[in-house]
């Protein structure tokens, strides 16, 4: 069924305005607040357009260290339950202010507790700088790195159907046809585990997530 536009879940504790979509890309953009979730080691921040060198590593703020696993007999496995499907938020922004707004998202997630292992981004028009550099190198060396799974992978819909599942996928609607998104956007609700953050313009994705999802 569609999804209502509405502000994404925001814990009170979330700073910073709120405003309604742009057509620039300086506008503000609401910020989801996922729950905590263990951190882990740090990730490549994005490059500038011209800068040849690798990006700088931004690491998760409150890192605690992982629990000891208990002793004794092991659990048994808790059955499967509708409770997998992934939750998913919207986030209103234009055409060129959908990567800014991705970006901010990520940036959340990271600080909120969530390891860089756990994100997938997407984005349907142009490549995220951190991709294009990464694929500056190869495409073997790019894969590699999505098959460690250590860190947040960025993916262009061209290549989107071979990223794995991840407890949460990002996707920036920052361009390209309707059939592009609408091809996009059911491919990332099923490789979400837990939470899928679109961020672009409500109508459209309300359109597509209704009918796909």
């Amino acid at each position: 069924m569609p999804l209502i536009p509405e502000e994404p879940q925001i814990h009170e504790s979330a700073q910073g305005p709120r405003a309604t979509p742009a057509s620039g890309r300086t506008a503000p953009t609401p910020r989801p607040v996922p729950g905590p979730r263990p951190a882990a080691p740090p990730r490549p921040g994005r490059p500038g357009p011209f800068r040849p060198a690798p990006p700088a590593q931004r690491t998760p703020r409150d890192a605690a260290p992982a629990k000891p696993a208990p002793s004794g007999p092991a659990a048994p496995a808790a059955p499967a339950t509708a409770s997998a499907t992934p939750q998913i938020q919207l986030i209103p922004a234009s055409v060129d202010g959908a990567l800014d707004a991705a970006e901010e998202a990520v940036d959340l997630l990271l600080e909120s507790g969530r390891a860089p292992g756990d994100v997938l981004v997407i984005t349907t028009g142009e490549q995220h700088p951190w991709a294009a550099h990464e694929l500056s190198f190869g495409e073997a060396s790019y894969w590699a790195q999505h098959d460690a799974g250590d860190d947040i992978f960025y993916a262009e819909a061209a290549v989107a159907e071979r990223a794995a599942s991840r407890p949460v996928v990002v996707v920036a609607v920052n361009g390209g046809s309707d059939a592009v998104a609408a091809t996009v956007l059911p491919l990332a609700h099923a490789r979400a585990g837990a939470l899928l953050i679109v961020c672009g313009d409500p109508q459209k994705i309300n359109s597509i997530l209704g009918a796909g999802v």
